[in-house]
């Protein structure tokens, strides 16, 4: 397997390594943003026990909130695959879109013109110094993936993402794929 650079729009994939790690334990994270200055992504796979409306009782519908990572847990983020929609969107790549003007999406959402499939919401970022991905993309923790998906990953499911990105990579990684979240239970 040829090792990739990270790059906007890319997947980190856990590697089996990180057990033990809270917030990354068989994570896939979409890398929104990576420069020299550092890399801001989102955690796809690891829901919250609350919805939207927790966080904003005049919220219609049930919209998952994910844990998007470690940094500014109290803030609220969102990508979507909708941007004629939603004004000031940024794009990741591969039609997947990074925020956006925030009063447009609570108005679709109250004329229910969105749903869950073309917006994610998340609680907080993952996000890494300059040089601090690549320290650790060199001691294994992370595999970079290419988002074969594009704009329909926002409709994997979170509670097999981690294991279905295990059996793509293949090799050892298929052995990982179905294994017990802690070894030691096995």
């Amino acid at each position: 397997m040829i090792a990739l650079k990270p790059t906007k729009g890319h997947l980190l994939v856990a590697e089996p390594s990180i057990i033990g790690d809270v917030s990354f334990n068989r994570s896939v994270v979409l890398l929104a943003d990576h420069s020299d200055n550092g890399s801001v992504g989102f955690i796809l796979n690891k829901i919250l026990d609350f919805t939207l409306k927790d966080l904003i009782p005049d919220v219609k519908g049930d919209f998952k909130v994910y844990n998007g990572g470690p940094v500014e847990q109290d803030n609220l983020y969102f990508i979507h695959k909708i941007p004629d929609l939603i004004p000031d969107s940024i794009e990741i790549a591969h039609g997947i879109y990074w925020g956006g003007n925030f009063e447009a999406v609570m108005d679709l959402i109250a004329k229910e013109l969105i749903d869950d499939t073309q917006i994610k919401f998340f609680l907080g970022y993952s996000g890494w110094d300059a040089d601090q991905l690549e320290e650790e993309l060199h001691s294994r923790s992370w595999v970079i993936t290419v988002n074969e998906d594009n704009k329909d990953l926002l409709e994997k499911p979170y509670n097999s993402f981690w294991k279905d990105k295990m059996l793509e990579l293949g090799g050892e990684y298929m052995l990982w794929s179905n294994s017990p979240e802690n070894p030691t239970y096995n």
